[in-house]
């Protein structure tokens, strides 16, 4: 669809705005005001600028020398996104996830006309800006009429909609420069326009990404020739909500059209830092955090502060993942999986039968790159709570190649992690269990090596964080946990980011 048919059906589809009183309150279910700067401190302002259409893959063929700066100052996290049937790669989902800090699955914005969205449980950003601190300054420019009137709710303090994008960069450029805005959204785009009537791996396409870099360098000009600028801390971020295949469109589960990126610069941000746990929907609460207002739990946020994000025993595996071996589905260069598991790690997969697909021959540890595009199009894209290399049992791929007699059956075992006896301990994991055919998903938790008890049992679809409350028994010092899978052709469960918290 092109960029006039996509404006033009999201403005012919009647949406009823969230009344303001309402959106503020949504946002302010444990209000608290945002703490002052201290006498001294600068004043922190952001700036998210949102290019539409943007595959990453296609920056390094064109000119883009702002966003190469902004790389060079700040760290680059390519990522992917969903797929359906979550949500289809398409605007609408993939700025609502940008501006809310939630996934699809929670928000429901599924496709551009916005119909069962839910942006009463989880509005935008600027929205919790204004619900903590109504004094902040925020702004919203957009060339796509959806980002002003449904992406972002009648909280914020001015929202502008663009004629086209050089409309929109003078007009933000022009509110960046000359009045106080604490917290700006911008948005982009063309670039998704040229991928529409040209496709991604076009002259075109390529032209319209590095007018977009011109245009950022405009809006950042703006921001370095405020006369408070000095006095001021500003976090710059810029990302896309899908990417375009070679030929043009997106809405799919290829690799193209799921690409996206988060590209940051700011106080605190590793200047040339290159990170894969990095997702858009850390974008909403890290702008939050740099205005310091907390994230409370009943927000039930997916994305989490950049600042917040830190690797697991998983990601450490990154240097020494493999190629492919059996599967073909993927280019035979690309690195991504391997059986070996990290320090204080173990598989057991004594109950396993022999042969089967390598890659999977019972719990692996990969990347979504590698995982997902083995085989598309049966749910792994929406594996989106998995952070850089996660761990994987995928009886349905494993049993794609011959084997011995038997069920896919193998068991992740952690670390002993320290706990406190006689007291609870918060057991966390992401976890992602598809179900389609005979499977099991179990998980077990013993003390000081005793005899495994059952902590948690899955049986049908599950796709979120787990955190689980435990009664550490009396004398107690440790705790391991035991993540049992079995399937005949069935699907998969991924588990990332386990912790045992005292």
């Amino acid at each position: 669809m092109s960029r006039c048919l996509r404006t033009a059906l999201a403005a012919a589809v009647a949406v009823t705005a969230l009344p303001l009183a309402a959106a503020v309150q949504a946002g302010a279910a444990e209000r608290t005001e945002a703490p002052r700067a201290a006498a001294g401190a600068k004043r922190a302002k952001s700036l998210v600028i949102g290019i539409d259409g943007a595959t990453f893959g296609k920056f390094d063929a064109a000119r883009m020398p702002t966003i190469d700066g902004l790389r060079a100052d700040g760290l680059t996290a390519p990522g992917n996104l969903y797929a359906p049937p979550m949500a289809p790669t398409s605007s609408g989902p993939g700025w609502s996830t940008i501006v809310t800090g939630v996934w699809p699955d929670k928000h429901k914005v599924v496709d551009n006309s916005f119909n069962g969205s839910d942006f009463a449980r989880y509005p935008d950003y600027g929205t919790r800006l204004e619900a903590a601190n109504p004094a902040l300054n925020t702004l919203v420019v957009g060339t796509w009429g959806p980002i002003t009137s449904q992406v972002f709710g009648p909280a914020a303090d001015t929202r502008i909609a663009g004629a086209d994008d050089a409309d929109t960069t003078a007009r933000a450029a022009a509110k960046l420069a000359g009045t106080d805005a604490d917290a700006t959204f911008v948005h982009l785009d063309e670039v998704d326009g040229a991928g529409h009537d040209h496709g991604a791996a076009s002259p075109r396409y390529r032209e319209a990404l590095e007018t977009a870099d011109s245009q950022v360098s405009r809006l950042l000009t703006a921001v370095t020739s405020r006369p408070t600028y000095p006095d001021e801390d500003w976090l710059i971020i810029i990302a896309a909500d899908h990417g375009h295949t070679d030929g043009g469109g997106h809405g799919g589960s290829s690799p193209g059209e799921r690409e996206t990126f988060v590209i940051a610069k700011g106080a605190g941000i590793t200047p040339g830092s290159v990170r894969h746990d990095v997702k858009i929907a850390d974008i909403a609460p890290t702008v939050l955090a740099h205005a310091g207002v907390t994230a409370y739990p009943a927000w039930q946020l997916d994305g989490k502060p950049i600042s917040a994000l830190k690797p697991d025993a998983f990601d450490a595996l990154r240097p020494s993942l493999r190629t492919r071996v059996d599967e073909t589905g993927l280019p035979s260069t690309v690195k991504g999986w391997t059986d070996t598991a990290p320090a204080g790690w173990s598989v057991d997969n004594s109950a396993m039968p022999a042969g089967g697909v390598t890659e999977w021959r019972g719990w692996s540890f990969a990347t979504d790159r590698f995982w997902t595009n083995t085989q598309l199009g049966q749910g792994r894209e929406t594996n989106v709570r998995a952070r850089d290399v996660f761990a994987v049992a995928d009886s349905d791929e494993w049993d794609d190649k011959a084997h011995g007699a038997g069920q896919f059956d193998s068991t992740l075992i952690s670390p002993a992690y320290p706990v406190t006896g006689g007291t609870r301990a918060t057991v966390s994991y992401a976890s992602h269990y598809k179900v389609d055919g005979p499977q099991t998903g179990d998980v077990y938790i013993s003390y000081d090596g005793g005899a495994p008890r059952l902590l948690k049992s899955y049986r049908s679809d599950v796709n979120t964080v787990e955190r689980l409350t435990v009664d550490v028994p009396a004398g107690v010092t440790s705790a391991r946990l035991r993540f049992r899978y079995t399937g005949t052709n069935s699907a998969f469960w991924t588990v990332d980011q386990v912790t045992v918290a005292r």
